[in-house]
């Protein structure tokens, strides 16, 4: 169908009903968690009984999510985790695009390939066999040198490695989209002028692909900060955010819970438009 003319009265009806249930089904859920972080009542559920920031700052004999000391430090943890994988995945990530796009040897095709493989592997598989290799490697190590290799062993160090094993992936492709539409020739026409390879590279290059970095960047954040079914597999006694609230699921829902969801939601919408309004004043 031609999208300038007119379409029938019931076409238009089934677009707007769709568009509604869709987007209700997506956001209805994280309305429900953010009205009832404000509900004063022991749980996180109708009926409403009432407005109160206890669940926030406390009061009524409750603890709330700026009172909870357990629940911070796991905060904490959860940042100071995606804050490595970040910097890990943008790193070599940015390394990958460059030889997935510049270098040219055998077996690249296949080794491109290879690179998205963890994308497709479940999260609880993905941590399972890394937490295998490394224990055993670990082990393997103690036996045969006499060496504590404690990094190998479950941990935040492992939890780290675990989950740059497939953000990296996601890098990568973000990073190499950005530089597969580069202009070359400026480059060449910078080289042409006497200038070094770390100058082109530090004035040409990297300018350009600084909205690719930040989206890159934001997007490995956030999956590190929220990943659970890898993170499970491989934490120790210092457990993330996510490990933590499900813990204390298991344990019982508590409102508290809901007030840490609306808080992290409120801390991504507004970390995303950020460093986004960022990346499109670089472009």
């Amino acid at each position: 169908m031609i999208p300038s003319l007119p379409r029938p009265t019931w076409l238009r009806a089934g677009t707007a009903a769709y568009a509604a249930l869709f987007f209700a089904f997506l956001f209805l859920p994280l309305v429900v968690v953010a009205v009832f972080a404000f509900n004063d009542a022991p749980y996180p559920a109708p009926p409403w009984r009432g407005f109160t920031l206890d669940w926030f700052g406390g009061g009524k004999g409750r603890t709330g999510l700026f009172a909870d000391g357990p629940l911070l430090h796991s905060l904490a943890t959860s940042a100071w985790v995606a804050a490595w994988v970040t910097l890990l995945s943008v790193l070599v990530g940015t390394a990958n695009a460059f030889l997935i796009e510049r270098a040219r040897f055998a077996g690249k095709q296949a080794l491109s390939l290879l690179m998205l493989a963890p994308l497709v592997i479940p999260g609880v598989i993905l941590g399972i066999s890394i937490l295998a290799f490394a224990s055993r490697l670990a082990q393997f190590a103690d036996d045969l040198f006499g060496l504590e290799l404690d990094f190998l062993r479950p941990g935040l160090t492992l939890v780290v490695l675990g989950q740059f094993s497939y953000i990296v992936a996601i890098a990568t492709l973000t990073i190499a989209a950005r530089l597969k539409r580069f202009d070359i020739t400026l480059e060449e026409a910078a080289y042409n002028l006497g200038a070094s390879r770390a100058a082109v590279f530090a004035t040409i290059t990297l300018p350009y692909l600084k909205p690719a970095l930040i989206g890159a960047a934001v997007i490995s954040f956030l999956m590190s900060f929220e990943n659970f079914n890898t993170t499970l597999m491989l934490v120790g006694s210092d457990p993330p955010l996510t490990v933590l609230m499900y813990g204390r699921m298991r344990e019982g829902a508590s409102p508290v819970l809901n007030a840490v969801s609306l808080f992290l939601m409120v801390a991504s919408a507004a970390l995303a438009l950020v460093l986004m309004r960022g990346g499109r004043r670089a472009d």
